[in-house]
């Protein structure tokens, strides 16, 4: 298992815009919650096993979230022919088995992952209500085997701040760290290979 950070994108940058379709057969994009408070941007995965120890509290705390109008959308980036753990019909059950109450897109191309500069699994970016970002990196301190629990608390802080109109502080922009996102061969992003 070998571990990456995440790129952390710089703060203020607009959100990339994407359609994706989701695990529902919808085609999904951030215009179709206009008027959210915030909007969260995850990526994640079915098997990797970063995502796997928060993938319950993550349902948790977006369920939670939202009731306080914040917007939440899972993107699935991952190389399928070559992980088809990770495949839609895998991504169909795992919305059924963990209670997802937002939509889990499947970025076939990878084209939204480089406009994000996602580079691992999972790796969390959230938007302001003027969808400019204010904040990217870890859900917390837990990682497998380091024996912390999971609660969410980074993102917490930044979703609270958000809501608060209050800065987020600088102290809680730490990157995210998990499985690096499964490019197709030949075709990873420039700053991925910088960084390998």
């Amino acid at each position: 298992m070998v571990a990456v950070n995440s790129t952390m994108l710089p703060l203020g940058t607009p959100a990339p815009a994407f359609h994706l379709p989701d695990t529902q057969g919808n085609t999904v994009s951030l215009e179709a919650f206009d008027g959210a408070k915030a909007y969260v941007v995850m990526f994640i995965c079915n098997h990797c096993p970063y995502v796997r120890m928060l993938r319950r509290e993550i349902a948790h705390l977006a369920g939670e979230y939202q009731d306080k109008g914040v917007a939440f959308v899972a993107i699935n980036s991952n190389d399928i022919e070559n992980y088809p753990d990770d495949s839609m019909e895998n991504m169909v059950r795992e919305v059924a088995e963990q209670g997802y109450s937002f939509p889990y897109c499947l970025d076939e191309s990878q084209k939204v992952a480089k406009a994000f500069r996602a580079s691992c699994t999972p790796d969390f970016y959230v938007f302001g209500r003027d969808r400019l970002l204010v904040y990217r990196g870890q859900f917390d301190d837990a990682r497998p085997g380091n024996g912390i629990n999971v609660t969410g608390s980074d993102l917490r802080a930044a979703l609270d701040a958000v809501l608060d109109n209050e800065e987020i502080p600088d102290d809680v922009q730490k990157p995210s760290i998990g499985c690096n996102i499964k490019w197709k061969p030949g075709s990873e992003p420039e700053y991925f290979r910088n960084k390998s």
